[in-house]
């Protein structure tokens, strides 16, 4: 239908701006003169990396203390998190099934859930109950982390994880935007790309 389509595709735009946005406070380009002071003060962060160096077009850092960057810095690193699982989230189902009943009554399998978007309708409340819970389990009790909240590296292999952990989530973010530009076009145009599977990059995940 032309108004969810149209819908569809401003909120896609929309999304692109927000992680945009979200994203800025970690990059820079090489500073001009005239915002040389406020970004010298970060260019040798971790994440700042050639050829365009500290780059921040949306100048999130002009006039920031050391804290407030930090706070971005964490956030984008959450959302780089987030966005590595949400993109593992559309290959897994993709590849693989664990098989269980989500309803005690055991009318639906997680087998019958499809992939992507269209899942939000087709899970039943007892399933976002586990969901929920699950997600808040970790976040209240910090799972997958190192037993002592620090891993224990020398400074410059934890420079390098830290810097490939940016890079990867940065990465992640940009690949569920296109999973989500994706999956939200096929909901309005079914099969407008020619292809039967959702996850068109990757083809080899299907053999």
């Amino acid at each position: 239908c032309p108004i969810l389509y149209y819908t569809t595709n401003i909120m896609m735009k929309l999304a692109v701006l927000a992680a945009m946005a979200g994203s800025a406070a970690a990059f820079a380009p090489v500073p001009m003169a005239k915002t040389s002071m406020s970004l010298n003060a970060f260019e040798e962060e971790i994440g700042a990396l050639p050829p365009v160096g500290f780059w921040d077009p949306a100048g999130l850092s002009d006039g920031i203390s050391q804290e407030t960057f930090d706070a971005y810095r964490l956030a984008e690193l959450k959302h780089g998190r987030v966005a590595q699982l949400a993109v593992l989230g559309y290959i897994a189902p993709e590849t693989y099934r664990f098989g269980y009943d989500m309803t005690p009554d055991g009318l639906l399998n997680t087998n019958d859930i499809p992939n992507g978007i269209a899942a939000i309708n087709a899970i039943p409340f007892l399933g976002w109950v586990q969901i929920v819970a699950f997600v808040g389990c970790v976040e209240t009790y910090g799972w997958f982390t190192s037993p002592t909240g620090v891993l224990d590296l020398p400074d410059d292999i934890l420079a390098k994880r830290q810097t490939a952990e940016l890079q990867h989530g940065r990465l992640a973010m940009l690949a569920f935007l296109e999973l989500i530009r994706h999956d939200s076009q096929n909901l309005v145009s079914p099969g407008f790309d020619g292809y039967d599977n959702m996850i068109t990059g990757l083809p080899f995940i299907y053999n």
